[in-house]
């Protein structure tokens, strides 16, 4: 199908770009600046690149709340990180995006017991299908409606400690995503429905970060959607079998270590002047263009109604 030949081009691209670096060592960490009194979250900050970037955050001197699922993941991530940065405000604090009752008790938790905010890193993701308890799609969900609502309940707080900014970790695959506003969060149909959901996860949160940004203005909130690299190979768990045995050796070429991929989202939190580029897309080169759906200023606006709607939210007009 169409989404699988897309994905063999992309792969295609991925080679050549390869053979045309040569396999290239890691971008050297930058230099970061020094984060003392200021408070970050992180969800999916357990593993992964949540919790690389969690890592860096803290050796940087930021208060760290990581926002996941597991509490015995979640409290071993904190006191991993506590131990090796020696920063001792790194804490766990109970996420579950699949479930929106957790989002809202997560943020009346945070706002009760945190008197700052002044990152929101939105970073966990999910790859798999299946329906949550709400009823919506589970990519859909986590990787974007529960991350809106998060954004949306700790606003307030972003804006009273401005400057301060929101990171959407978005994807190149938001390339194959197609978003029906009157659709969605009901998973698309089809053989390569879960490959589709993903892709159409990812293009919201390049969307999201779009319309946060022109809603923000004037407000010292700033968003920056980011891809951090392929990372994540278990986002290839549902490909054909043919396909997986191209992928898995491709990976271990191709797929960058979580702390590589950390430092375009550690860009977007912490590098100075890029207020100017708030609601872009980036990657490890800086800002990109995105694809054409990502930069569809109607369609960015109809998601953002849309996902209103589907949580009760609804603002009067813009």
């Amino acid at each position: 199908g169409m989404g699988w030949a897309l994905l063999g081009v992309g792969l295609l691209l991925a080679l050549y770009t390869l053979l045309r670096h040569g396999l290239r060592s890691a971008p050297r960490p930058r230099a970061r600046p020094e984060l003392r009194g200021r408070t970050a979250i992180v969800t999916g900050g357990s593993s992964g690149i949540g919790a690389a970037t969690a890592l860096e955050l803290a050796r940087c001197g930021a208060r760290v709340i990581l926002a996941t699922r597991s509490a015995r993941r979640g409290e071993a991530a904190a006191s991993r990180i506590r131990r090796e940065t020696g920063n001792n405000e790194v804490l766990f604090m109970h996420l579950d995006l699949a479930s929106l009752r957790s989002v809202r008790a997560f943020a009346s938790t945070f706002l009760r017991q945190e008197p700052q905010l002044h990152l929101l890193i939105n970073n966990a993701g999910v790859s798999a299908g299946g329906t949550t308890e709400d009823g919506f799609s589970l990519p859909f969900q986590v990787n974007h409606l529960g991350h809106f609502l998060l954004t949306q309940l700790l606003l307030e707080r972003l804006r009273s400690c401005a400057p301060s900014r929101v990171v959407i970790v978005a994807s190149s695959a938001h390339c194959a995503g197609r978003l029906r506003p009157e659709r969605l969060g009901r998973p698309p149909s089809g053989l390569f429905s879960t490959f589709q959901d993903y892709c159409d996860s990812k293009l919201a949160n390049v969307l999201h970060a779009r319309e946060l940004a022109t809603r923000e203005q004037g407000t010292q909130v700033t968003c920056y959607a980011v891809h951090p690299g392929f990372v994540n190979t278990s986002l290839f768990r549902y490909a054909p079998l043919w396909l997986q045995a191209l992928l898995v050796p491709l990976a271990w070429l191709l797929f960058l270590e979580a702390a590589e991929g950390a430092q375009a989202v550690l860009d977007c939190a912490t590098r100075e002047g890029l207020e100017p580029l708030s609601g872009r897309y980036f990657t490890h080169g800086g800002p990109r263009v995105p694809w054409p759906a990502g930069r569809d200023d109607r369609l960015a606006q109809a998601l953002w109604e849309g996902s209103e709607r589907l949580l009760g939210l609804g603002t009067p007009g813009r």
